[in-house]
């Protein structure tokens, strides 16, 4: 009796809400669904994706037979801003409802994560084990194990530099073990060299030496810039230096070296310290291996640095872009515009 009740107040709800379409139209779609047999299939829910769309998107799959109707639905049980991202297992078989239910409440069979440029190992191992597909300490063995590092083709100490960025979608596991921490790091060990593939000069993977200073090149160009059109222009200016054998005088190296603990406060004593081997202020040359995972765009800008006199760069604002120069005095101008914009 309550089952009847809750169709009949749904079928009430939708009849006005469709403006006066014939009952039986409504209650066939709530009661019908698209084919009688049992077809299982999978539908993707994309971050930030509205109901709207989705139902479109389900009746485009054959999975609900009517998107308007679907969202009135969603809409009467309140919840049509309250769809999940991922993966989902839904059938044909199943009565709009049921759907409905399954993309709101139900566990996704992938679930979406986005990993964005420029994040050190762990700072990639904390958002992993914050949506919960793996423990920390499973991670950190896992990044440094040499036999991994061995079997997916990375000759250093750790896998820094080749966690690539990308979305995902992963099976959240129901123990989080170190099996489910290996497919997991596997994942984004083998999307790197998928993803990389077509950047290789004549399409062969470059020596292990080669790999390292394309990495932690792209690795400081990441980190010092997001404007696209910026990296090349910084690539460049830091393959100047080092062809003089300049100081690359990389702040973000000088953080990598103060690891996880580092507070966002970089201070003088921490650009005057010999004993980071990462300190580009103390060392000349590139730092031992890259400072993060770094995106195509600063792959390709480290692979072919624009050719120029500049050996300076300066914000010009703010998370804004820079200003380039080829004497010392010329950035000691720049230096003194940016410090004033500041304070305005």
């Amino acid at each position: 009796m309550k089952l009847f009740l809750r169709l009949l107040m749904l079928l009430v709800v939708l009849v006005l809400a469709a403006g006066g379409y014939a009952a039986f139209e409504t209650w066939h779609f709530l009661n019908t669904p698209p084919q009688s047999e049992a077809e299982e299939t999978l539908f993707d829910v994309q971050p930030g994706q509205s109901m709207h769309k989705a139902a479109s998107a389900l009746e485009a799959q054959g999975i609900i037979s009517n998107a308007r109707y679907f969202v009135w639905l969603a809409r009467y049980q309140k919840v049509d801003n309250k769809l999940q991202a991922g993966r989902f297992a839904l059938n044909r078989a199943w009565k709009p409802e049921q759907v409905l239910e399954q993309l709101i409440y139900g566990k996704p069979v992938l679930s979406r994560i986005t990993i964005r440029e420029g994040l050190t190992w762990w700072q990639t191992g904390k958002l992993l084990e914050d949506a919960g597909y793996l423990s920390m300490a499973n991670f950190q063995v896992l990044v440094h194990d040499p036999a991994l590092l061995r079997h997916y083709g990375i000759p250093f100490a750790n896998a820094e530099g080749f966690l690539m960025p990308e979305t995902y979608l992963l099976h959240k596991p129901d123990v989080l073990n170190m099996d489910s921490a290996r497919k997991v790091v596997g994942r984004l060990l083998d999307t790197f060299w998928a993803k990389t593939a077509k950047l290789w000069p004549e399409g062969k993977k470059p020596a292990a030496d080669e790999l390292k200073r394309i990495l932690s090149l792209a690795s400081i160009v990441e980190k010092e810039t997001a404007i696209a059109e910026e990296r090349p222009r910084v690539a460049g200016v830091y393959q100047n230096r080092l062809r003089i054998n300049m100081a690359l005088q990389a702040d973000p190296t000088v953080i990598y070296g103060l690891g996880p603990t580092f507070n966002g406060n970089l201070r003088r004593r921490n650009l005057d310290d010999a004993t980071n081997p990462y300190n580009t202020y103390q060392i000349t040359g590139l730092p031992p291996g890259p400072i993060c995972s770094p995106g195509l765009a600063s792959i390709a800008a480290a692979l072919k640095p624009e050719l120029h006199d500049f050996l300076y760069f300066v914000a010009i604002t703010d998370g804004g872009g820079h200003t380039f120069s080829k004497t010392l005095q010329e950035h000691n101008r720049a230096v003194q515009h940016y410090l004033r914009n500041r304070k305005q």
